[in-house]
């Protein structure tokens, strides 16, 4: 089963764009990221731009409302994902806490729909 696990960060991790770059090829996302792929577990992922450069839209009938930065705001803010194929949850939850952002923010897991399947 495929699971998406979610990286929140809090914001003073996000000083600009070449920070956020390096942060995900360093040594611990880096081994973090190593560690999956060596367990055959990963799937895909993505490290996301600092949260300022965010752009939400919203769409009311025929109106558009766009507004500078992310969606919710919050202490810790979505920096990037995991997609991970385990057997259950408890395989997920263990990769999760493996995850680096689980120690100075939060991860949260989620199973993915796929379509066609059984």
């Amino acid at each position: 089963m495929q699971y998406m696990i979610l990286n929140y960060t809090p914001p003073s991790e996000y000083a600009d764009a070449a920070a956020v770059a390096a942060a995900a090829e360093g040594e611990v996302w880096g081994a973090y990221t190593r560690a999956l792929m060596e367990a055959g577990v990963f799937v895909g992922g993505n490290a996301l731009h600092p949260p300022h450069t965010a752009t939400t839209l919203r769409v009311r009938g025929e109106a558009r409302d766009i507004q500078d930065g992310p969606y919710a705001a919050s202490k810790e803010q979505f920096g990037g994902y995991y997609l991970i194929e385990v057997p259950d949850l408890d395989a997920a939850l263990h990769w999760a806490a493996l995850n680096p952002a689980a120690s100075s923010g939060a991860v949260e897991v989620r199973p993915v729909v796929t379509r066609g399947a059984a």
